[in-house]
């Protein structure tokens, strides 16, 4: 039986590790965000997958994406963001499901209209 105060413990936890390693990824310092990941992290997405972390940080490396959170929920290894995410000019809302295993982001999954990214206005 899990107590009340360790399963806390384990969603706030879970929950800074996730932020920690968004705020290095929006100050572009990728080798402080590569250490919140495992090394066999999976990327699911609506444009793509990735499988491993030295992938998906190649692409977060050229993005450059920018993260403006509005809103957290942790349950115990699982967090979810909501946010406003900014890549060069375009701006959208997103919701990105992160999954922690021995304290590392084993995977993500990321939901958000790509239709911006593909279609940008002129």
């Amino acid at each position: 039986m899990t107590h009340k105060n360790s399963a806390v413990s384990v969603d706030s936890d879970a929950q800074d590790i996730v932020l920690s390693f968004i705020k290095a990824l929006n100050d572009e310092r990728f080798e402080d965000a590569r250490t919140f990941a495992s090394d066999s992290m999976t990327f699911h997405g609506v444009l793509g997958s990735r499988n491993g972390a030295e992938e998906y940080f190649g692409d977060m490396k050229k993005m450059k994406m920018k993260y403006r959170i509005k809103k957290t929920f942790a349950d115990e290894d699982d967090v979810c963001l909501f946010y406003d995410f900014t890549m060069g000019d375009i701006t959208t809302f997103g919701c990105g499901w992160y999954h922690l295993e021995d304290g590392k982001i084993s995977s993500l999954k990321v939901i958000f209209d790509p239709r911006p990214f593909l279609h940008p206005k002129a």
